[in-house]
């Protein structure tokens, strides 16, 4: 359907409000709008993290839907048993064969590109009919801003540190898209918390396809990637309009351009103002934002020369 943000937002809410994230944290916006995009009964399972935390603080959640918290590794390891039963259940005759139930599984980008890899990977391999988002804040946030491989090159983290010997991560960013994508899943997409119309249709076809689906959403950190908490949604934006994080889908194979900027904004829009990134700003540094800039540049153009094959 057509998105309608009013519209939307006055279905049966599934998160809802009154959690303890930070203030400017992405994660509610992403979870409302994902568990929108389906009228079909959802059951989620949640990875250890800032999402877990901050929605569960003992006697209190803001889950208004069936919820299963899982350890850091394993949220698709553990949607995949559910969905699995619910066929059984549906062979046995004992739910209606036309009883629909979606399955969801939320992660940070620390749970699913790397202690949660192995869980996804197997879930994919596997084809269940489950949907996993990754909610991406470029660290271990809950833990206390350690890199994670979904952390961009360049940024300083607690375990990345810039000081005299390094300046920062020395690696690039994992791909998770097209590493998911691999599995030859039907449906795999890179989406950004302030563009709700695309984030909105991309969970909408996620649920609707046969099989595993898997998006992975930027979701700016106010905590620590350094800014004011009233900028998420800028820096969301500003992170697209330079083309360092496109946004993009992989249907059946078919690679899709999502969003092309009209005008070049240098990644320098986007990196200025984070504290993570304030010491790539100094005179002796310039050479790592010229390389930043040529990384997103070459991966912008190989993205496009994939558009529509």
């Amino acid at each position: 359907m057509p998105f309608n943000l009013k519209e939307v937002y006055k279905w049966p809410k599934r998160f809802m409000p009154g959690g303890r994230t930070c203030a400017g944290c992405a994660i509610p916006v992403v979870a409302r709008t994902v568990l929108a995009a389906t009228k079909d009964p959802v059951v989620a399972s949640n990875a250890t993290g800032c999402m877990e935390v901050t929605s569960t603080i003992y006697p209190f959640t803001t889950w208004n839907m069936p919820w299963i918290h899982n350890a850091f590794e394993n949220a698709a390891a553990t949607i995949s048993g559910v969905e699995t039963a619910f066929r059984s259940l549906k062979a046995q005759g004992k739910i209606p064969k036309d009883k629909e139930i979606k399955f969801v599984a939320f992660g940070g980008d620390g749970g699913t590109y790397d202690i949660g890899l192995q869980s996804l990977s197997g879930a994919l391999e596997r084809g269940h009919n489950f949907v996993y988002v990754c909610y991406d804040n470029e660290g271990y946030m809950n833990t206390g801003n350690q890199r994670s491989s979904a952390t961009p090159y360049g940024a300083a983290t607690t375990t990345s540190p810039a000081g005299k010997v390094k300046q920062g991560k020395e690696e690039w960013r994992k791909d998770l898209v097209k590493i998911a994508s691999a599995h030859n899943i039907p449906y795999a997409a890179q989406a950004a918390v302030h563009n709700l119309a695309d984030l909105y249709m991309k969970a909408e076809k996620a649920f609707s396809v046969k099989g595993p689906a898997f998006i992975t959403v930027l979701s700016p950190c106010t905590t620590l990637w350094k800014y004011p908490p009233h900028l998420t949604m800028q820096y969301s934006k500003l992170a697209v309009e330079t083309r360092f994080w496109p946004l993009f889908e992989i249907e059946e194979g078919k690679v899709k351009v999502n969003y092309k900027p009209s005008k070049d904004v240098p990644v320098t829009e986007f990196l200025k103002g984070q504290g993570r990134f304030r010491h790539l700003f100094k005179p002796e540094n310039s050479d790592m934002l010229k390389r930043i800039q040529q990384h997103v540049d070459e991966a912008w153009e190989r993205l496009l020369k994939m558009d529509g094959i």
